[in-house]
């Protein structure tokens, strides 16, 4: 896949932009700010890696920058590393198709960082257990969440973290068909229909996204 790298670390930045070339990828263009990221998106690319904290400002200009591309790139996945979590600006973009938060350290389970990227740069979401984690803490479920069971919770939890069906059964130990049992239970209680023109599985994540980060 063509990737974009932002990272204003050079020492991070080139790693990484080995690493994706030792896993078979092509970085079309690897820079060190947000100003050249919005300029180097206009490229040919299926997906941009990017650092959340960038200069110019060297505040969370790269995350600024990721919304600015979402919405004059919308097919661009976008894969935000972080070293510590920061949800500040890229809530909107949070379980939206083709969006992944990632910390840094995730970048080093070399594995699990490839299928981040290939299913971000596919449409699919891919979030850090702890950016799931980060929003959940210490707020409360609407009602249409408090409806699910305690197992459901967990099966929501991981899909919300980027798993597919399968992946969610490995984790907890349950066939596929049962998980498959759990969010056709999950889309009924969130009042999520199959009309052909909805991705229900991105509403589910969207909803139990947006209620944990509601005050």
């Amino acid at each position: 896949m063509k990737i974009i790298v932002a990272e204003d670390s050079v020492l991070f930045r080139e790693g990484l932009v080995r690493l994706l070339q030792d896993a078979g990828h092509t970085v079309v263009a690897a820079v060190g700010d947000a100003e050249a990221l919005v300029a180097a998106a206009e490229q040919d690319a299926d997906l941009a890696v990017v650092d959340v904290r960038m200069p110019p400002r060297g505040d969370d200009d790269g995350a600024l920058a990721a919304v600015q591309l979402r919405a004059t790139r919308p097919e661009l996945g976008i894969l935000l590393l972080s070293q510590h979590l920061e949800l500040r600006h890229c809530l909107e973009l949070i379980g939206t198709p083709g969006f992944g938060y990632l910390l840094k350290d995730r970048v080093l389970r070399l594995d699990e960082f490839d299928e981040a990227l290939s299913r971000v740069a596919t449409g699919g979401i891919a979030l850090d257990p702890e950016v799931v984690q980060g929003l959940v803490r210490s707020h409360r479920a609407p009602a249409a969440l408090a409806a699910l069971t305690p197992r459901e919770h967990d099966v929501l939890a991981l899909v919300a973290e980027g798993h597919s069906n399968t992946t969610v059964a490995a984790q907890l130990v349950l066939s596929e068909r049962t998980i498959e049992a759990h969010m056709r239970n999950i889309f009924t209680k969130l009042g999520l229909h199959d009309d052909g023109a909805t991705h229900r599985r991105v509403l589910a994540v969207v909803t139990y996204l947006e209620s944990a980060g509601a005050d």
